[in-house]
């Protein structure tokens, strides 16, 4: 999907993109190969040029950083290039929006770093640093601001697919549970129903008592947060993906 795109480019946004299109210019290689663009002035044709050959060249070398600089909403394209090296985040809070728990996941094993335990931004930062692309669902808004609040420098300068968004114009709307129930991604029986109201709750009563069930069927919650991201990553995708396809059929010149 990333080799169809343009809105990266200087002065390019989703109108002239769907020119291209209609051009039969579907590609970065269409693009390069063509002598002229309508739209594109002959002066102006070799800097978006130089654009796309180093785009093509951040591709060939898996920098996920070159592609930052895509609008948020349009960071889904880049889930099938860079999937083996995508993380999921999602944080757990107190009743302050204080961090109780960060998760991180590769969609098999999973990191979790507590509050008073070993909630540490070097070992946050030393985990993140691994990957090339961050998942969360409604992270923009909450977990990642949340994160750079607690600590600056943990989150690298890889792009960002918020599943909340890229799901809404899949026509997946509402909570992260709601949209698993509705795809049918299934959590496991001691967590199945929990909510996020239930998990404040579980760690308020973990501190109060220092009974550490509360605290593993917190974890065993924001272990479900983050690994059910990955399935559902991959369904938004292939349904944006469809919708996209679908649009450069019509543009058929």
């Amino acid at each position: 999907m990333i080799q169809h795109t343009f809105i990266h480019l200087p002065k390019v946004g989703k109108t002239r993109e769907l020119s291209f299109w209609k051009q039969g210019i579907r590609t970065w290689n269409d693009f390069l190969q063509a002598p002229t663009v309508r739209g594109v002035s002959d002066s102006n044709k070799p800097l978006l040029d130089l654009h796309l050959k180093r785009c093509q060249q951040a591709l060939f070398d898996g920098n996920s950083t070159h592609f930052c600089c895509l609008p948020s909403v349009e960071q889904w394209r880049l889930w099938s290039e860079f999937k083996q090296e995508a993380c999921f985040v999602d944080i757990e809070t107190n009743y302050h929006n204080n961090i109780t728990v960060l998760g991180i996941s590769d969609g098999t094993n999973v990191w979790q770093f507590v509050r008073e335990h070993n909630l540490d931004g070097r070992d946050v930062k030393r985990v993140l640093s691994q990957f090339k692309l961050i998942v969360t669902f409604n992270g923009a808004s909450f977990d990642l601001p949340i994160i750079r609040r607690y600590f600056s420098d943990v989150i690298p300068d890889i792009p960002h697919i918020d599943l909340r968004h890229a799901g809404a114009r899949a026509g997946l709307t509402g909570g992260l549970k709601r949209i698993e129930k509705e795809l049918g991604i299934a959590r496991g029986e001691d967590v199945d129903g929990v909510t996020g109201a239930d998990a404040l709750k579980l760690w308020s009563a973990y501190r109060q008592t220092g009974n550490k069930q509360y605290l593993d069927l917190l974890l065993e919650y924001n272990a479900e947060d983050i690994i059910n991201l990955k399935p559902l990553a991959e369904i938004i995708y292939s349904r944006l993906e469809a919708q996209t396809s679908k649009v450069l059929k019509e543009q058929t010149p």
